[in-house]
Order: structure tokens, then sequence, then C-alpha cells
């Protein structure tokens, strides 16, 4: 066993294959970490703009993480990472909570729920016509300037961080990929 850990977050429709995550894994791998996923299962459907379903949906995901994690031995690692998704990065910065563990966090399109738990090591995208977090009236970068966390901000991104423009979109994710890895 290696001593870099990393664990994936993925959101409720952007699974571990996704573009995100799928090459923000081969790098992290490529770095030396151990690599866990969390495919998540069981959400509830349409959910964007309703609360309650959110919630259901984050219990759901907090509540497989648990399971699925439980007989990670954490202290065997020196260096953990979390990669989180959309509603996996709150689901994230709430385990790690639990841990008591120093660790670093790459957060992807994060909810604003993300940042009710503390965070003293991350790097954040978001995306600037991201429905899931108030398009133009986003607090994502503003909070993540309370926390002192650098923040990419993706012009015209949506929730997957595409703009719409195939094109624009590989220079986006390269350019998202060339700063994960620095972060590594």
């Amino acid at each position: 066993m290696g001593t870099k850990l990393a664990v994936f977050f993925p959101g409720i429709g952007y699974t571990v294959d996704k573009p995100l995550l799928y090459y923000s894994r081969k790098l992290i791998a490529s770095a030396g970490y151990d690599i866990r996923l969390l495919p998540y299962t069981g959400f509830p459907d349409k959910i964007l703009g309703d609360k309650s379903r959110l919630q259901e949906s984050y219990r759901i995901a907090l509540e497989q993480t648990k399971e699925m994690l439980k007989d990670v031995d954490f202290d065997a690692y020196d260096d953990i990472l979390f990669v989180g998704k959309s509603i996996g990065t709150a689901v994230a910065t709430e385990y790690a909570m639990q841990l008591r563990k120093p660790l670093r966090f790459v957060l992807y399109t994060p909810l604003e729920e993300t940042f009710r738990f503390p965070i003293d090591d991350a790097i954040v995208f978001t995306g600037l016509a991201d429905p899931w977090v108030g398009k133009e009236n986003s607090r994502i970068e503003a909070l993540c300037k309370e926390k002192h966390i650098p923040c990419t901000l993706i012009p015209s991104g949506n929730h997957s961080l595409e703009t719409g423009d195939v094109q624009t979109d590989l220079l986006n994710l390269q350019m998202i990929m060339k700063k994960t890895e620095e972060y590594l």
C-alpha cells in the first residue's frame, strides 16, 4: 500500500467516468496515489430546485460513503486527497470533518453546502453559468475568498464546466487538469 490515497466523491449524475473525474483520476493515479471510487446509486429524480430531494440525495450519498469507506485505514496514509464533484464535494467535506485528519480537496463545481465545513487546503473550479449554484448570482467565489481557497472560474461553464462549444470545453478541461496536477 502506498502512502498516498485519493478518494473520488462523484455527483448525482456525474459519475467517476465523466471527463473531470476520469482525467483527474488518471493524473492522480500517475502521481502514485491509491485510488478509491465511490459509485453512488439510488438518488431520487428531479433534484434541481427541490431542496427536500437534494437533502435526501445528500443523506443517501453520505450513508453510502460511510459504508464504502468503513474498512479504509486512513492512518496508513501520509497524504489524503478527496476529489469531489457537485454533491460529492459537500459529502467529502463533511466526511473529512469526521476523520479529524489533515487532508486536501479538489472540488469540481461545489455546492454552497460544501463550505459549511472546515476546508484548509483545497482548490475549486466553478462555472459562471452553473444553475446549481445560481449562475451569475453564485456565492462560490465569495465563499472561496472567505476561506482563502483558490477558485478557478469557467466563463459560460455549466455544472459540468462545459460551455456548449467542444473546442472551448477541451481547452478548459486541459487547463483544469493542469491546475489539478500542479495542486498535487
